[in-house]
This record gives structure tokens, sequence and C-alpha cells, in this order.
């Protein structure tokens, strides 16, 4: 069956995970350090906003392999699926398996994995899903270009100037992002680290 909008992004509000401990980079626009994508291809726009949510959800100079929390794993074979306990915040004492420069936790990594994985392993009835870092880009990547889940062209609202409007959506998603229940101390400073990504972004393009 195919989710309708409304569905889908209801979905997505609980899917992702409980906020991570935030350590590595400093919460200043000045001061921070974006590591760029290891995709080399895509949307300079999504791009750029990938970038974005990555400096408040990972907020790491290795994000790919960070856990909650900030330790770091060496096999990315497959979700680490490593269940931490939160030390803080509306979810404390329960435990988080977010990891990932996207901060994913395992069953939104399956669920679009499935969807979006331009090369899962295994057989049909037993597919795999590398985390990689190119895999966490491009799952990631789709899925922000996909229309129908969000409700909204996402890419078009960016080019638009309505980085705003495009917080509001994903901020159920990713709940730093300013909209959300978990702001931390990069959420202020996101529209112009945006700013500056995007001007990067734009610039490798040409």
């Amino acid at each position: 069956a195919v989710f309708g909008v409304i569905s889908s992004i209801s979905i997505g509000l609980s899917l992702l995970h409980q906020q991570p401990q935030h350590r590595g980079l400093i919460p200043t626009f000045a001061s921070a350090k974006i590591p760029p994508l290891i995709m080399e291809d895509g949307d300079p726009y999504i791009r750029a906003l990938m970038r974005m949510i990555s400096a408040s959800e990972s907020n790491d100079r290795r994000p790919y392999s960070v856990l909650y929390g900030g330790s770091h794993v060496t096999d990315l074979s497959r979700h680490p699926e490593k269940c931490i306990r939160i030390v803080n915040g509306p979810n404390i004492n329960n435990c988080s398996t977010a990891a990932g420069r996207y901060q994913m936790i395992n069953t939104t990594w399956a669920m679009m994995a499935k969807k979006y994985h331009p090369n899962p392993d295994g057989f049909f009835w037993d597919r795999g899903y590398s985390f990689h870092a190119e895999y966490q880009d491009a799952v990631v990547h789709a899925w922000l270009r996909d229309e129908k889940f969000w409700g909204m062209n996402v890419s078009q609202s960016l080019k638009n100037g309505d980085l705003e409007k495009v917080r509001r959506r994903l901020s159920g998603t990713w709940t730093s992002l300013g909209y959300g229940i978990e702001n931390n101390a990069m959420t202020p400073e996101l529209p112009k680290i945006y700013e500056r990504l995007i001007r990067e972004e734009l610039a490798r393009k040409k």
C-alpha cells in the first residue's frame, strides 16, 4: 500500500531518533566546520540541507561512524543497532540506536533503505543494506527528494528561499531543526550555516 502524505509525514515525525549528546564542534557560525558529503553528485540545495541537518544532529568531525552519545564504530557494513541509554531530555532513561551522519535509528534506516538504497545486497527475501558513508548520503538524499513523503518539493522550497518552511516540515523527524522538541546549541545557528553551505555547494557545481 502507498501511504498518503499525511500518513507518511506522521510516520516521519516519530521514526528518527532521540536527541544525541552534542560534541566536537563549537556551536557558533564562525567556527562550525561542517564536513563535506562523501557522495559526489546530487542536488546542491539538498546537499546543503543534508550538511545543515548533520550540523545539529551528528555534530562530529567523523559523522558517518558516530553513535548517539559520541562514540564511534568501525563496522558500517550494516546499521550498528547499538541501543545507548539517553541521559537527558524528554526521553531520558530510554535508549537510542541513532547512528551515522543523520542519526537514524535502526528501524528508520531499515524502512528508508528498503525504499531508497541504491545497492542492496543479498537475496530478495533476505536483503541487506550497507551503512557505509556513501549509502547514508544516497538514502537521505533520495528521501529528501521524495515529494510524496514530505508533501512538498523540498529542493524547490529551498530555491525559493523557504528554509524555515523546510525546517518546520522536517523538524518532527530531525528534532533539532528548530521546531521540534529538542533544540540544541546549534539550532539558532542553522540559517547562517545553511547560507554558507549553499554557497559552497553551488560553487562546487560550477
